[in-house]
């Protein structure tokens, strides 16, 4: 099930002012933070030229965020060396985006951010 129009509304609002706020624009054209919303899920991810062709550019993936519409929370995924997304523990899910995000922002345990 989709994001409603103002749960979309703020999470891009809120993503939108993180991505800028955390890569200065003097080294946008080396690396960019994103993010991808695609019906309950949101994908926040990393970009950089691809070190065999710098006109391309290669995504890396940060943290995915899911909102569980009939529990009304949010969970919180982190990828392993599998490449897979699994739940991340510390604070697998939250009553409000913005509690993930700041768990993310924060990386207590280096998952996200290395």
């Amino acid at each position: 099930m989709a994001l409603s129009e103002i749960q979309r509304a703020v999470v891009e609002k809120r993503l939108s002012e993180y991505c800028d706020s955390k890569v200065p624009p003097h080294v946008r054209d080396k690396v960019r933070l994103c993010f991808r919303i695609e019906n309950n899920e949101v994908v926040l991810f990393e970009e950089r030229p691809y070190f065999k062709d710098p006109n391309e550019w290669i995504e890396v993936s940060i943290a995915k965020f899911r909102y569980i519409k009939s529990r009304r929370v949010w969970r919180l995924y982190c990828q392993f060396r599998d490449l897979r997304w699994h739940q991340y523990e510390p604070l697998d899910e939250a009553p409000d985006f913005e509690t993930l995000l700041g768990e993310v922002d924060a990386d207590p345990t280096c998952i996200f951010w290395g």
